[in-house]
């Protein structure tokens, strides 16, 4: 930096050098933010999560233990009644 402020001028090496590190630099930070930026855009974190398939799964458990505690209701419903029709004398 000394040699900048000389008051003959710099040289022509010095200042190629600081622009290029400069350059390199905006470069590396370009990257950086490309990357970050790109990252956020890919980051979806309801897309992967199993909240709504898990909950509609239960769901549907909660359906099928139902209809099962009323088809088992049905069925002792008519094992009930079948026994009763077997007791009454059909004749004919």
């Amino acid at each position: 930096m000394e040699e900048m402020a000389n008051p003959s001028g710099t040289r022509k090496e010095l200042v190629n050098s600081h622009c290029t590190e400069f350059m390199q630099l905006v470069k590396d930070i370009q990257v950086t933010l490309r990357e970050e930026i790109k990252s956020a855009c890919e980051y979806r974190p309801f897309e992967k999560c199993d909240y709504v398939p898990r909950i509609s799964n239960e769901i549907c458990c909660k359906k099928l233990e139902y209809v099962i505690a009323q088809l088992d209701e049905m069925n002792q419903t008519i094992d009930e009644s079948g026994e009763g029709l077997r007791s009454i004398p059909m004749e004919l």
